[in-house]
């Protein structure tokens, strides 16, 4: 059975200067290492393409589960890896739970991995 992710806190978006400035510390790896793990899956990755270019910012997990053909239970598990990530925040609305991906949180990660990146 896969190792659980630790929780990572994620009310900031990334702990630590670009890898490319100073040597890191193990908390500023491992925290670093936990993002990218938690993005490191071919489902998450495409359901992160998805909400980042949802017309409304946003989706539900039925239309999630729809757009990647998995069952919503599945798509639910990964979208948990996600959120205790930071990469992803959810907001249940009835019976639905709608999510956005948090763009600062992905920004932030891209910075730490290439401040030059994308400019």
């Amino acid at each position: 059975m896969p190792k659980t992710l630790p929780l990572v806190d994620v009310s900031a978006p990334v702990c630590c200067a670009p890898v490319s400035s100073e040597q890191m510390s193990d908390d500023a790896s491992l925290e670093i290492a936990l993002r990218l793990k938690a993005i490191a899956d071919p489902t998450r990755i495409k359901l992160l393409s998805i909400l980042l270019t949802a017309d409304a910012g946003e989706a539900c997990t039925c239309d999630l589960a729809t757009g990647v053909g998995l069952r919503e239970s599945t798509v639910s598990h990964h979208l948990g890896q996600l959120r205790k990530a930071g990469m992803v925040e959810s907001e249940r609305r009835g019976m639905n739970v709608y999510h956005r991906a948090r763009r600062e949180a992905l920004d932030a990660l891209r910075a730490v991995l290439d401040p030059n990146c994308c400019r």
